[in-house]
Formats: C-alpha cells, structure tokens, sequence
C-alpha cells in the first residue's frame, strides 16, 4: 500500500504540474456594461445569421443553436438585472409625484431632478425592452437551426449509397485513395514533428516521466489497484449485497479511469509545454475520451460477467454463459477504441465522402456481427445446459426485451450496409452500444442504490438499529424511508440514463421519428390525421405509462403500504384506486399523443351517448359503483359480508364486480351496483366480535352447580375465547326430564366461532365423561310377569 500511495502521489504531481502553466494570472475583468452585453449580442446574432448563409452541416449547427440558446440566457439575464432599476427609477418618479400642469410652476432642482429621472428611466427601459427584442430572436434562430437540424438528421437517415455489391462502392475509395493517404501522411508528419520536439532536451524529462507513468498504470498500477481494491472492499465493507455491487462498479470505474489516464499522460508527454497544435491537441482529447469509453466498456463487461467469481456476479447468468460471454466485452471495447479512432482520424484530415462512408460501413459491420456473435454464444451456452440435463438460471422479462432488441438492432445494421443505408446503419449500431452500456450501468448503480440504502437504513441493520435508538425510530417508518430514498435515487437515476441516450443521439427521439413518418407517410381519419409516428409514439406511450402504473403498484403493494399501519383492505383499496387513475392518465397521454383535441373527444362521446345510455348503462354503473366501494369503503377487501344468501370473504374488488369467496373456497361474483342498491351485512365493519354458543341437556337430577363450573372452566381454558367480554352460562329450561344449559364465549373475530366451538364440544365432552356426568338418564325396565290362570277343577 505504502507504494501504491507513492505511485497516486506522483501521477497527481505530474497531472498538477501539467495543468498549471507558468504563466502570470489576467487580472479579473470587470463585468460588461448594458450597452457593450446588448453589443456583443447582436454581433453574435449577425454572426449566427451569417453562418447559416455558408450551409453548414449537422454538427456546426449544433453549435450554432448551443450560441443562440447562450445568447437567449444572456438577453434574459440583462433584462432580469434591468429591471430593478427601472423600478427604482420609477419609485422615485413617484416621491416626487405627478408632473404639474400649465398653471403650475414647480421649482428648478425639482424639474432638473424629474428630466433626470425620466431620461434615466427611459434609457433603461429601452435597454431592457431591446434585450427582450434579442431574446425573442435567439429563441427563433434556436428554433430555426432545431428545424434545421431536424431536416439535415432526417436526410442523413434516408440518404442511400452505392452498396458493397456494386462497383461504385470500391471504385470510388479508391479514386479519391491517393488524396486521402496525401491528408493522412500530413497528420503523420505533423504528430513525428511533435514527438521529434518532445524529445529535444528541455522537454525530454516529462516525455519519459510521462510515458514511463502511463506505462506503469497500465502494466503494475491496475493490479496494484485492484488487489487493494479487493481487499478494502472484503476488510471495510460491511457483509451483504453492498460489497459485491459496490465492487463491480469499482472494477468498472477503476478500469476505465487507470487506461484513462494512462491515455491523458501519453498526451501530455507531446503537449507538456503546449507543444501540439490546435487540431492535434484537439484530435488527442477526443482520443483520450475514446479510450475512456473502451476501458469502460471492458471494465463493465469483466465486472457484471464476474467469469472468475461467480459468487460476485449480479446478473442471473450462469457459469457457462459468463465463460462464453467473457471475451466479448474486450472485443467489443476493442472494435470501439480502434475503429472510432479512424472515424476520428478521417474527420481531423477530412476524408473524402467515399472513405468516410466506408468506414462507417465497416464500422457498422463490426459492431453488428460483435451483437451476432453475443446473442449466438449465449444461446449455445444455454442450449448446452439444457442437453447436459442442467436449468439454466430464468431472466426478467426486460432481459428478454433487450435480447430481442439487439438481435433486431444486429441484423439492421448488417441489412443496412448491404442495401446502402450506410449512415442510417452506422447510426443504429453505434447508438446500440452506446444504449447497451448506458442500460448496464443504469443495472449497475440501481443495485448499488439499492444496497446502500438498505445498508444505511435496514432496520435489521446496525446502522438502522442506531438510528432507532437515537431518533426512536419504528422500524416500520425506517423501512419505510428506505423504500422511499431508494426508489427516489432510481428513478433520477433512470433520468439521467434517459439525458444520456437521448444527449448521445444527436438528435431528439422525436427527430427519428419524424423521419419515419416523413418517409411512411400518413393517413386522415375524418378531421384526424393520424402518421405512423404518431400511432408508434402513442403506442409507445401506452405500454410504457401501463409498465409505468404496474411497477408503481407492485412497489406501493409489496414494498411501501405493507411497512404502514393500514390494514390490508385500505391498501387494496388505494393501490386498486392508482390502477384506475393511472390507466386514465396513460390514456389521455396516448390521446395527446395522437393529437386528439377535446372536440374529436366530445364528438366521439356524443356519438356513443346512446349506446352509453343504453347498451353500456349496466357496465357504466357497476364500474361507478365499484368507484364508489373504493372511496367510501362500506365493504373492504377482506371483509366478511352476507347478501342474497351468499356469505363469504371479499377478495377482490374490480371494476365491475366484486369477488367473494365461500366458505368452501369457491367464488361469487357479484356486481358492484348490488353492494350499494342493496341490504349488505358486513359481519367485520366495526370489528365485530366472533360469539360461541350452545345448548347442553342434562338430566334432571344432575348437579346444575358442578355442571356450571365445569363449563365454564372449560370455555375459559381455550385460547380462542377471550377473557372480556368473559364467559357465561345460564340455565335455559327446565322440563319434567332434563335441565337445559346455554354456555356462550366470544373470540376475537367472527371466522374463529365455528373453529372455537368445535374445539370447545370436543373438550366439554371429555370433561363430561372423565366427571362421570352423563348427558342423558339410563332407562329402567321393570318386566311383570302376569299370573297363571286356574286349571278348571283348581281353587
């Protein structure tokens, strides 16, 4: 560790000694004033106008509405800091009131102070209103470069080349070869120039410090590196799921920062005292970026596949697809590093449209088969396991998705090379990479949120156990607030995923969408116009709001309401209620989408009016009704009610009817208008108590006293009955041959009463038998025997 800190300390002295150059600091300078900001933005207006005379291209309109945003921020800010003194002017207007009228005469300080004022406030008001004026035309111009822009993106997509079977595509590389090679050996003569004055003696030392410390971190230093890691991770880290995700991003990061600035030091050993021009110095930036994207790319890979840990590894992949899996990520970082580098190299020596439009061809090629061969080694690993009788691990349904998406993805790419949509191919490839190591790191930190926040907050946790005691925190608000920070960081988490991919496209999803639609066209359906973007955006917005609601709702049902005190018919009830209000908002967005205006709405329900009246009235009621069962809750899942002789449990309350199961486990359906047109009794509305009760007969010459005592012993001994309301007993009858008991108990709910007195016959039983009580008074028979009568001649 000692050298390790050494070798940090020293990498951190060169990059400082690097970043600070022997220059002495400008003074501050002071801040522009009004007229020389509104200056200055209307020469960068004209300027902006200026530019788009000379057609520039996709990227130098970028940065062209990048200007005229900046130029809107800053119009707004003047305006902004304008207008207090256009109110202090005014105020002061005002202390010195009206101005008078011909018949009056005011004294001359108060009209010389008033002239002053009114000037002062007017030329300040003129500043402010022409800084607005500047803003409203930044904001067209961004408008205008957006559509611009827009249009370039859409024929970039839709422009077709010649296709590798033709003649064309060869023959045109190869005419313009020898100026391509003529740019190209320029750059190289240019970059051994520099190499050739780094090596000169005052620049000499800090060419081979640097190279010598790059080398470093890529040979010794990673390892050093990440056997410290490892062991900080196993000796620091609490036990749990904190360590293995918090190690995996780790080994991600780790990579791609050590060959990242093992990148940075081999740049600076040629631009150590600002040797590199501009172009150069700007081409070895942009390959330190590429760098850092292909170390990350690899790190990210080793770290989810863990090949050489499986007890580490996040995803649900098993051994022989990890080890099937485990060489692609070098490769893919590898194809990425080297073929962005020409597609760099050919913008710094601006290559020939044949040339770049073959590279990008190449580009796209690689990639595509890289995507191939991944989707292929994991399915033959798979099937591997299956013939040797194994279960490969399942996968989430979005796993699937993905799959399916870069098999698509894949074979665009290869279709689009093959037909000539090269740019529209170039663009889906890299974009799929670019997406896929977004998705994967999005994987990866929602594991790491997740985990921290349950190692911080975790009731069951020795951090959570502190908080508890020293806030006296429930348990069940501490898991609570675990749930609540977690899915709040995963969620802005998804949205900075969703800036990244977007931010990386170049352009807007909608961009991409509008060229589909310009080039499939669009139909009208009455007054509506409906395009296929439109029908695919709605499409879009519906199964991801649905997706949306559903997560929401299995978050709220098993993860938040089960931590609060609402009972199990209220939680139902609430998450049955975002159901309904999020599958309505879904809806409307999807309207929206369409561009579905409140009169086609309303002249759709005019039109279905009658039908509503009549066909759908039933169902319109029921589902009122259930929306009513839901807020007002007369009935709850859970409850136990009785109506129309059917009495049972609620089980489920849906949109039109409401389930209820029997006591023989099957299931009435029962519409919802009937719960609240009709007499329902709730047996648990008000925690209604379970009652036990039964009539003993005795024979009459029992001893009523010991028969009490014995029941009542009896229904107090249960663990069902409760002690109050307490037990009782009471003679009921008497006749001419028994004596009639009532013994009565209450349980703690309805449900139990059947169970408890079944339990309770069973126990009194036994008692009776062991007691030598008898429930019923043996018969006697008594036989008579009638004489014998007389023989005739006997006395």
């Amino acid at each position: 560790m000692p050298k390790l800190l050494r070798l940090l300390l020293t990498l951190l002295l060169l990059l400082g000694s690097a970043a600070a150059p022997a220059r002495q600091a400008d003074a501050p300078a002071t801040p522009p004033t009004p007229d020389q900001a509104l200056a200055q933005m209307r020469s960068q207006l004209d300027g902006i106008k200026k530019a788009l005379d000379s057609q520039p291209d996709t990227a130098a309109l970028t940065d062209l509405r990048n200007q005229a945003l900046a130029v809107q921020d800053q119009a707004s800010q003047v305006a902004t800091g304008l207008a207090p003194q256009v109110q202090a002017a005014q105020a002061q207007l005002a202390v010195l009131g009206p101005a008078p009228d011909k018949n009056t005469t005011e004294t001359p300080e108060v009209r010389s102070q008033r002239r002053k004022l009114e000037k002062a406030a007017a030329d300040v008001d003129a500043q402010m209103k022409q800084a607005q004026l500047m803003g409203q035309e930044a904001e067209q111009l961004a408008t205008q470069l957006s559509d611009l822009r827009r249009n370039a993106f859409q024929t970039r997509l839709a422009e077709r080349t010649a296709t590798p079977f033709s003649r064309a595509f060869w023959s045109d590389p190869l005419r313009s070869l020898p100026a391509d090679l003529h740019r190209l050996r320029n750059l190289g003569n240019d970059l051994r120039d520099a190499i050739a004055t780094a090596w000169q003696p005052p620049n000499r030392t800090p060419f081979l410090a640097c190279l010598l410390a790059a080398a470093l971190l890529l040979g010794v230093g990673r390892w050093l590196l990440e056997r410290g890691l490892l062991r900080f991770t196993q000796n620091r880290v609490p036990a749990g799921h904190l360590r293995r995700s918090a190690l995996a991003l780790a080994i991600a990061l780790l990579t791609a920062l050590n060959t990242g600035l093992a990148a940075e030091l081999a740049l600076q050993s040629l631009d150590w005292n600002g040797l590199l021009d501009g172009d150069l110095h700007a081409l070895g930036l942009q390959m330190v970026r590429l760098v850092l994207l292909s170390a990350y790319i690899a790190g990210l890979g080793r770290a989810l596949l863990s090949a050489t840990r499986p007890s580490w590894r996040m995803p649900g992949l098993s051994d022989a697809e990890a080890c099937a899996l485990r060489p692609l990520p070098w490769r893919l970082a590898m194809a990425v590093a080297l073929l962005g580098a020409m597609e760099l190299v050919n913008h710094a020596i601006s290559a020939s449209l044949p040339a770049t439009v073959a590279t990008r061809g190449l580009i796209a090629l690689v990639i595509s088969g890289l995507l191939l061969s991944l989707l292929m080694r994991q399915a033959r690993a798979r099937r591997g396991e299956l013939a040797n009788g194994e279960t490969p691990p399942g996968r989430p349904l979005w796993v699937g998705i993905g799959l399916g998406v870069l098999m698509v993805a894949a074979a665009l790419g290869v279709l689009g090379v093959a037909t000539g949509y090269i740019a529209l191919a170039f663009f889906i490839a890299v974009n799929t990479v670019w997406i896929g190591v977004v998705v994967a790191s999005l994987y990866l930190a929602s594991h790491v949120l997740n985990d921290l926040w349950e190692l911080l907050l975790s009731p069951r946790g020795s951090n959570g156990q502190r908080l508890q005691d020293a806030f006296e925190v429930t348990p069940e608000r501490l898991e609570q607030a675990r749930t609540l920070l977690a899915g709040i960081t995963r969620a802005f988490a998804v949205l900075l995923a969703i800036g990244a991919v977007v931010s990386r496209l170049g352009a807007s999803p909608e961009d991409l969408g509008a060229s589909v639609g310009t080039l499939l066209g669009g139909f009208n359906f009455g007054e509506l116009k409906l395009a296929p973007a439109d029908l695919l955006k709605a499409l879009a917005v519906l199964v991801v709001g649905l997706f949306v609601v559903r997560v929401i709702k299995r978050w709220l049902d098993r993860e938040l309401l089960p931590n609060t005190r609402l009972d199990p018919g209220m939680r139902s009830s609430m998450v049955t209620l975002l159901g309904y209000v999020g599958g309505v908002l879904v809806v409307v967005m999807a309207l929206a989408t369409l561009k579905v205006s409140l009169q086609n709405i309303a002249w759709i329900a005019s039109a279905l009016s009658v039908g509503i009246g009549f066909g759908l009235q039933a169902i319109v009621s029921n589902f009122i009704s259930g929306l009513i069962l839901l807020a007002e809750r007369p009935v709850k899942v859970g409850d136990w009610i009785s109506i129309n002789d059917v009495e049972g449990d609620i089980r489920r309350i849906n949109v039109r009817a409401t389930e209820i199961q029997l006591w023989d486990r099957s299931t009435v359906i029962v519409p919802n208008s009937q719960l609240i047109t009709q007499n329902v009794r709730n047996v648990t509305l008000a925690n209604a108590l379970g009652r036990v009760s039964f009539t003993l007969p005795m024979p009459l010459d029992t001893d009523a006293a010991r028969v009490r005592d014995l029941i009542l012993t009896v229904l107090a001994a249960h663990p069902g009955t409760l002690d109050d309301p307490a037990p009782f007993v009471r003679l009921d009858s008497v006749t001419t041959t028994h004596i009639v008991f009532g013994a009565y108990a209450y349980t703690r709910s309805p449900r139990d009463a059947s169970m408890v007195k079944s339990e309770i016959l069973f126990t009194l039983l036994s008692r009776l038998r062991e007691e030598s009580l008898r429930l019923i008074r043996p018969q006697d028979m008594v036989v008579h025997r009638s004489p014998r009568p007389p023989a005739p001649g006997e006395n």
